[in-house]
Order: structure tokens, then sequence, then C-alpha cells
């Protein structure tokens, strides 16, 4: 191990090579503190060239490889260990925006580049990057690539998968596999890159991504909603998607105890409709055209439902500020959590036809098996994402509750939402937190073919060991 951590420090310098761990928990500890991992030491490359030399040399001596980027996901994903003998390869210093193609409305980027610099970068030429999520300041593209990250406009753009043009991988063994011609027609085979997308870096390690950019709309209308319940926010998006099409980019729903908690525990935060009504909606809609006729479209749709009684009140952001005020809202509920203690997070897609229902049983079911739990359930319903988080009850201690009854309060929400063709994972990804339920709850078939794809381009089982299978 010695001589093979000498010959690390080679490869990538003094600067891109921890080995006083003490200096570096954030990198070691998975952010919500499920897992706290250990490591031979870190590994920072600039380049492919040097994680391709470093991923070889640890693979042949034997040493488990961990890939991380912005470490932000809720899955324990991108922590090693507790053994110390795994090496973390963390890519923040591959942070290159390589080129812009304004011409073929294209990015190529270094796997360690934030989602909010690349965000940057393609608005500097007007266009757009539509990805997007909370934690965008820190996550990084190889990250959002490894994990298929859903985020926030994914009724209007599509997930992490919808957006990849091409990827450049180190394999296990060093050699690189390159899809790099940024063709948007190639049916020349199977489509290896789709191997990567959402495999957590058990396969390999995603080193420069290319991402389909968009035009930048020069028309974008925010709105708040008070709604009565779940089901009228289906009806309303039915609403808007009939009138208004592919201007719908974000349609996400946020319960009464979901603002509530934000309101009280977030400086700033207040409820935007002073309302008796349980439920929220916040809409987003964008277009190239002219801003005064998308809203009039979309105040007649807002006074159909008004009429219709799906909606109590709404307001449209008329500023910038509220906008983003109204933004906020949405994204500081995992923060919120946080701070009353935390929660059993979940991330579970449903059928849009099955929603309501699902919803509606599963918090009786939880209220009857863990009686005074708190319910946080907010999500992106335009794609039946719900995330049905579950607090301890305000006068127990948090940690205590959550350590005896998160694997069964999660086992039953999964098996209720797999129990109606749905998902138990819907952007969150594996990592090794939903592993043993993967095992439980996943197809017989489909785990024997990750598992045979597995062997065969990692048949030592040294990347990103212990995670997804």
């Amino acid at each position: 191990m010695r001589e093979t951590l000498k010959q690390l420090r080679s490869i990538v310098g003094n600067d891109g090579f921890i080995t006083d761990l003490s200096t570096a928990e954030t990198l070691l500890n998975d952010q919500r503190g499920l897992y706290v991992g250990h490591a031979a030491a870190i590994v920072q490359p600039r380049t492919t060239a040097e994680l391709a030399k470093a991923v070889r040399l640890c693979v042949d001596a034997g040493i488990g490889v961990v890939p991380q980027g912005g470490n932000t996901g809720y899955c324990g994903g991108a922590t090693p260990d507790e053994s110390g003998t795994e090496v973390l390869f963390n890519l923040s210093r591959m942070a290159r925006v390589i080129e812009i193609d304004k011409d073929g409305f294209s990015m190529t980027a270094q796997a360690g580049v934030t989602l909010a610099a690349a965000q940057q970068a393609a608005a500097k030429h007007q266009l757009l990057l539509p990805l997007s999520m909370g934690s965008e300041a820190s996550c990084q593209l190889g990250g959002n690539v490894s994990t298929n990250a859903g985020g926030l406009a994914v009724l209007r753009y599509g997930t992490t998968r919808e957006l990849v043009i091409g990827l450049e991988v180190v394999l296990p063994d060093g050699r690189v596999w390159s899809d790099m011609k940024g063709l948007r027609k190639d049916n020349t085979g199977y489509d290896l890159k789709q191997l990567f997308i959402g495999a957590e870096g058990s396969l390999g390690i995603i080193s420069t991504v290319q991402l389909r950019l968009y035009p930048m709309p020069n028309s974008r209308i925010t709105a708040w909603l008070s709604i009565s319940n779940l089901a009228a926010a289906v009806t309303i998006l039915g609403l808007l998607r009939k009138e208004l099409g592919d201007c719908i980019t974000s349609f996400e729903y946020i319960s009464r105890e979901a603002l509530a908690m934000v309101v009280r525990s977030i400086p700033g935060c207040r409820n935007p409709i002073d309302t008796t009504e349980d439920h929220h909606a916040l809409v987003e809609l964008s277009a190239f055209g002219d801003d005064a006729a998308l809203n009039v479209e979309f105040e007649q749709v807002l006074m159909g439902g008004i009429e219709q009684g799906v909606i109590g009140d709404a307001v449209i952001a008329q500023t910038e500020e509220q906008r983003l005020a109204f933004w906020k809202l949405r994204e500081m509920i995992p923060s919120a959590e946080k701070q009353l203690g935390g929660s059993v997070k979940h991330d579970v897609s449903i059928p849009i036809s099955e929603l309501c229902s699902y919803t509606e049983d599963a918090s009786i079911a939880m209220k009857a098996s863990f009686p005074n739990c708190g319910l946080s359930i907010y999500g992106h319903v335009g794609d039946g994402n719900l995330h049905f988080n579950v607090l301890p009850p305000e006068h127990e201690e948090s940690d205590v509750y959550l350590r005896g009854n998160s694997v069964a309060i999660s086992d039953l929400i999964h098996s209720m939402a797999t129990g109606r063709n749905g998902s138990f994972s819907a952007e969150h990804g594996i990592g090794k937190l939903k592993r043993d339920t993967l095992e439980k709850l996943g197809d017989p078939v489909g785990l024997e073919l990750m598992r045979q794809i597995k062997a065969t381009i990692d048949p030592r089982g040294l990347m990103n060991p212990g995670k997804v299978l």
C-alpha cells in the first residue's frame, strides 16, 4: 500500500494528494451524516490522463476506487467504507468548461465543473443548461450524470439522461472509453454511454461530459398557488398542459406541513398567500415569444381553475426577487427538515394516475404505524416524483427515533410505491442506502443482467465497491 500511495502522489502531485484525513471530513463523510468513511488517501486529479493512470494503479494493486463529485448525494454513493483501505477520487480539480458549441447547442466540460458554473457558462452565450436543483452550487456534472439527476425542470427537459450527448469514461483497467463526437444521430451499435449514466461510478469514472443546451427563453412566469389537495394539483397540471403545452417548465407540489416547517425554521421565509388551504403549488412557465401574451394565457387558466374550485388563490411573481423568494420556499425544505432534527427521506415515483391515492394511503399507514410522526411531502407532480419524508414526533429524541424506526418506515413507503408500479428511487440513486432495497424489490432478471455487466467491466469489483449491487 505504501508504495502505491507514493506512486499516486507522483501522478497527481502534492496539491492533488491528501493523506492528512483530519482536514477532509467533509469529503469522507456523506452530507446527511448517515455514513462515516475512512480512506487510505484522497486523490484529486486535474486531467483524464492523471485519472486513468491513478485508477489503473489502484486496481492493479487490488485497492478499491471510490469516485466523488460534490458529495451532495442522499444515499452514501460517494462515501468510502470504514476500512481505510480504499482510495477516494475527488474530481473537484477537474473543473474546466472545455467548449460551448453555439451552433451545435452543446457544452463539453470536465466532470468536476459544478452545475451552477456550467449554467453560468452557457448563459454567457444566451444558452440554457436546463438541469436545475437546490444543490447546484455544489453538485458536479459528473455526479449529476452518474446518478441521472432529475431536478426541477424534468417536466419540460427530461432527466440528465436526456441531456447527455457524449461521455468520456475511465474504465477500471485504466483504459479511456470516449464517445465525444457530439452527434445527435449515431446508430452504430450499442449506445454504451447509457451504461454509465445512473451507474453511480460502479462501472467507471466519468471524466468529461457533453451536454445538450437550449436557447435561453426570453419570457418567464412564476406563480404560487394555494390549492385544496394533491388531486387539485394534478387537475391544474392537466389544464396547463392542455392550454400551454411545453411552456410548463416546472410544477412543484408542497404540502401544508412542509411549507409550515420552512416558514418556522428558515429566516425570511413566509407564505406568499394568506390562506387556510392545506396545499400549495409552485408553477413556472417559459417561452420564446411575447411575455404579455403568455401572461394572458396563464391568467386565463388560473381563472378557470378558480372557477372550478381547484385553485383557492394565486400570486404571480412581479419581480425577480419575488420569484426567487417563491423558489426559496421550495428549495429550503430539506434544510428545514435538518434543522428540526432530520427525517427519513424517500424519493418515490408513482404513475400520476395513482399519485393521489398513494399519498393518501401512505399517509394513513404512516400515522397508524408510527403515531405522532410528522410528514413532509413535496415534489415534482409533473413526473410523478414525490419526496415523502417522515419526521420524528416533536417530543422525542430525533436521533434515537430515526435510528430505531427508519428501516421499518422506509420498507413501508417503498413497498407501497412498488406495489403501484412505482419506483423507490426516482432521482437520488441507490448508493449504500438503498442497495438492500434494490435486492429486495428489484426485478430479478434485471438484477442478474446488472451483475453480468458489472462482472464484465469490473471483474474484480473494485469500482465503487459496495454501492448499487
